[in-house]
């Protein structure tokens, strides 16, 4: 929006030019989206106090979690406006992958917004059944893979009805571009194609999984929001990168026009996650709630492979993949001994991972900061694979 203002101004006022820098206006996504945050923030958690949106703890969770019954939850609305308005107000409107990106992520927002509701209302802390939860988040991930098919592609800068008709006309069959191959990091040449059909299954369970790992995760006061903000960041500068013919060839990248522009969503994403970070430190003021975590989860998972930084993303969201494991082998595990057994066993003593560690005796402090660490360094190695090919 502000773009639009500016160009239209730059030929008489010389200053609106610098809203043509990315740079520029990911900068002032990123304050626009904290200064929303820090002043909205307490309203919208008294809002959610009066219409007693409270936090259900799980009983047969830690002990000390207990304290936090009634704790206002649904806080990552506070994340959403702030992301929505940053980004429509900063960004190029007109950039396919802005939209794309917005959309999964207050997709996500609305499955979790439901699943929320239904625990506040029903005070049941497993809020949608898992299947339900499950079918939304396929029809958008499969929705947004097919949409990112011919988004990506745009081979002769046709648009993606031009290349939707261009598909037609060649029968039906997609000539496949480097632009959609998965990249190895660290290597420089090591592309591997996947085709039409390939690439949507992928994307569709980056995204998809994404979304879960990340809602997974958040279970401790600030432990999600800052590895989300670390990751999107990191997921910034590989955009910045994809989407600069320069930067990219120096750096043996694909070049994807227009992904430059998502540099500005994750200011957004940054600047909304560090104000609701505010309120949501031990102790916590507020809760995120499945409506801050699916659609989070589902942008950086977006984002990634956009820029077509799958496995990077895997490495820099180590934490999310770690949690998410913990508990596939432990319903696994547990399944599998009470039906050899007829008694279930548990190989941690309570997942997700971190509510094994505050039962080994961390304090909670200590598992979130230990985590925030862990996610630095790993952000760390996924950007050296910018340089290290």
């Amino acid at each position: 929006m502000f773009l639009s203002l500016a160009q239209w101004l730059q030929n008489d006022i010389s200053f609106f030019r610098v809203f043509n820098y990315i740079t520029f206006r990911a900068v002032m996504a990123t304050l626009t989206a904290l200064l929303i945050g820090l002043s909205f923030g307490p309203w919208v958690i008294r809002r959610l106090t009066i219409l007693k949106v409270g936090q259900a703890v799980r009983a047969d969770g830690p002990k000390t979690h207990l304290v936090k019954s009634g704790t206002p939850t649904m806080g990552g609305i506070l994340i959403l406006i702030g992301i929505a308005i940053s980004t429509i107000l900063w960004s190029d409107l007109s950039n396919r992958f802005v939209w794309a990106v917005l959309w999964v992520t207050l997709g996500f927002g609305i499955v979790g917004w439901v699943d929320d509701y239904r625990k506040v209302v029903y005070k049941n802390p497993k809020g949608m059944s898992s299947k339900e939860k499950y079918l939304w988040q396929s029809l958008i991930g499969i929705v947004a893979a097919i949409y990112l098919v011919f988004a990506i592609t745009d081979y002769g800068n046709t648009g993606i009805i031009g290349n939707i008709i261009k598909w037609k006309n060649d029968g039906f069959v997609f000539h496949m571009v480097d632009n959609l191959n998965i990249v190895v990091p660290f290597f420089k040449s090591i592309h591997y194609p996947l085709g039409a059909i390939g690439f949507i299954i992928l994307t569709y369970l980056v995204i998809v999984g994404s979304s879960n790992a990340v809602n997974l995760t958040d279970g401790l006061d600030g432990l999600v929001i800052m590895p989300v903000i670390l990751v999107g960041a990191a997921l910034g500068v590989f955009a910045y990168v994809t989407g600069n013919a320069i930067y990219a060839k120096y750096l043996i990248f694909p070049f994807i026009p227009g992904t430059g522009e998502l540099l500005i969503f994750c200011g957004a994403l940054g600047g909304a996650g560090l104000a609701f970070l505010w309120f949501n430190t031990h102790p916590a003021q507020v809760f995120m709630g499945d409506v801050g975590a699916l659609a989070l989860g589902g942008a950086l998972g977006t984002i990634a492979v956009i820029v077509r930084q799958e496995i990077v993303l895997f490495i820099m969201g180590g934490i999310f993949v770690v949690e998410t494991l913990s508990v596939m082998i432990q319903v696994t595990w547990f399944k599998y001994t009470k039906r050899k057994y007829g008694e279930g066993r548990r190989i941690f003593k309570m997942a997700p991972l971190h509510h094994h560690f505050e039962l080994s005796g961390w304090k909670e402090t200590q598992v979130v900061v230990r985590f925030w660490i862990i996610t630095i360094i790993l952000v760390l190695v996924g950007l050296s694979s910018l340089k290290l090919r």
